[in-house]
């Protein structure tokens, strides 16, 4: 149960609220009662009851960052590490997926890419290293191969795609996803290793393709830009081969017969 500040202490505690909204310290004036009262039951001083006061406005200020990288990182829904099944996929390096998740690989300007079928986890674990990165501070954007490459026809026609290649060049992880889905024009193809190229050996990308670099050529039909494309990707990268098995389908068909399964 709270306690209700002493007589003597309310115009003090009005008075604190008060500064705290000219401030923008709204923490400071929300727990500045609540932290008095810890401090006094604890014999603090004034510089230690200062101290923890400050302390939760900087906590409550780093989990509002926190919450606004996610945000800003436009995930089409939240996917953590810890809720993913290693279990149903054997064939995936755990201690890899471990240590990307660190975001030492973001450091080095290393990418990631995740090969596998449909169903076999790689947007989720895309999206996963993605939440650890906003997590650590860092600038997170996800989008769509195909979703990056209308924003970009849309930027050029506007004479501003210049501007948005700069942005995607400032980003500390560029999540691209199903790249090698679906075949590109040659001007679309173009316009993303705009992008590509901006982030070559400055800025991480972690990936997601259901295609072998083989087969790219499928997505990028002239053979140099091709090369060029895989060239930048491939280089410093850790590979991630999902597998070819939906553990997605199969967990479905599972559910399935559980439910038909006498009770």
């Amino acid at each position: 149960m709270t306690t209700r500040p002493a007589p003597s202490d309310a115009p003090a505690l009005a008075q604190v609220k008060s500064a705290c909204r000219e401030l923008h310290l709204p923490s400071v004036g929300a727990r500045a009662q609540v932290v008095a009262e810890d401090a006094h039951r604890q014999g603090a001083s004034h510089l230690g009851f200062l101290a923890a006061v400050l302390e939760a406005e900087c906590e409550d200020r780093a989990e509002r960052r926190r919450h606004r990288r996610i945000q800003d990182a436009h995930f089409p829904r939240l996917k953590r590490l810890e809720d993913f099944s290693f279990a149903d996929a054997p064939g995936i390096p755990v201690a890899l997926i471990r240590e990307l998740a660190s975001g030492a690989f973001i450091d080095k300007a290393e990418n990631a890419i995740f090969l596998g079928e449909s169903g076999t986890g790689k947007t989720h674990l895309a999206i996963a290293l993605g939440i650890e990165a906003c997590m650590g501070a860092r600038k997170v954007r996800f989008t769509t191969t195909a979703g990056l490459v209308t924003e970009l026809l849309e930027a050029r026609e506007h004479h501003a795609l210049s501007r948005v290649v700069a942005r995607y060049g400032r980003l500390d992880l560029l999540i691209l996803d199903e790249l090698a889905y679906i075949p590109l024009a040659q001007a679309e193809a173009e316009l993303l290793f705009q992008i590509l190229d901006e982030r070559t050996e400055s800025s991480s990308i972690a990936l997601t393709t259901n295609l072998p670099f083989g087969e790219w050529t499928k997505v990028f039909p002239e053979p140099r830009l091709c090369k060029a494309v895989v060239d930048r990707l491939t280089f410093n990268a850790h590979i991630i081969e999902t597998g070819t098995e939906s553990w997605r389908f199969r967990q479905a068909v599972e559910r399935r017969k559980g439910a038909k399964s006498p009770g």
